[in-house]
């Protein structure tokens, strides 16, 4: 007997990612981010929702996979495309997969100033961000400037670069040093 998948779609702050919310885990630890098929390794769902034209990035987190499309694509003819094959693919897949996790090595080997940060970061920011299929990297903290790099949807989000960077730079300012300045590291 073939499992019945339930998804309900919610808006992002991004006008072109959207959550597809599951009633079934898609990540069971962590979360995935991938920018092309070439990132998905053995992650089948993550590889067929690339077949859909018009897909630039998805992330699974928990049971929520958002898709960040690009904008030449109109919602109206991808998101039946998408929940078609989050329908058909989901009952099949693992959320158990193995991602190898170079966040995890990198967040290792920064300074403890850096980590403390992240772990800010993690408690105050990312909740928030993990929950509309996205992310924050640190880069580099010198001289009270902190750089960072958006992952997921909040790359290509309009309110990444004004309301949400505001935030992080005042939530830094209140709980790690008043004199922190927060900006977007550029893309090489």
């Amino acid at each position: 007997m073939e499992q019945k998948i339930s998804v309900f779609i919610q808006p992002t702050p991004n006008p072109n990612a959207l959550k597809f919310i599951a009633d079934k885990q898609v990540k069971k630890e962590g979360n995935s981010t991938y920018k092309s098929p070439m990132d998905c390794g053995e992650n089948e769902l993550a590889m067929k929702l690339f077949e859909i034209r018009g897909i630039d990035q998805v992330h699974f987190f928990d049971n929520v996979i958002t898709i960040t499309k690009f904008g030449y694509e109109d919602w109206d003819e991808v998101e039946p495309k998408i929940m078609n094959t989050i329908k058909e693919v989901l009952p099949n897949h693992n959320a158990d997969y193995f991602d190898p996790d170079p966040e995890a090595d990198r967040r290792r080997a920064l300074p403890p100033e850096m980590q403390e940060i992240e772990n800010i970061l993690d408690r105050t920011i990312r909740p928030g961000l993990q929950g509309d299929g996205g992310d924050i990297q640190t880069v580099s903290y010198e001289d009270g400037v902190l750089l960072v790099r958006y992952q997921g949807a909040c790359g290509t989000c309009p309110s990444s670069t004004t309301g949400t960077l505001q935030a992080i730079q005042g939530i830094l300012k209140d709980e790690y040093s008043p004199e922190i300045q927060v900006y977007i590291a550029p893309d090489y």
